[in-house]
């Protein structure tokens, strides 16, 4: 899969769910809407940027719902 923006950079999203880590890659701006929703409608510590590039990890799934 490709950045459905590849002229933004992607970043390392990281969601902890119960006891699972998922690390996914996402375009800048879905990562931040994601980041945000998630925020809203779970725990707020939950979901995370991290520093990095995300070389290797899987795209987030349905990255382009995160879009404006």
């Amino acid at each position: 899969m490709t950045s459905p923006r590849p002229h933004e950079p992607d970043l390392h999203l990281s969601i902890h769910l119960h006891d699972l880590r998922l690390d996914y890659a996402a375009c800048h701006t879905a990562a931040h809407h994601f980041l945000h929703e998630w925020r809203t409608h779970h725990h707020p510590d939950a979901a995370t940027i991290l520093p990095g590039h995300p070389i290797g990890l899987p795209r987030l799934p349905n990255e382009r719902l995160y879009l404006p």
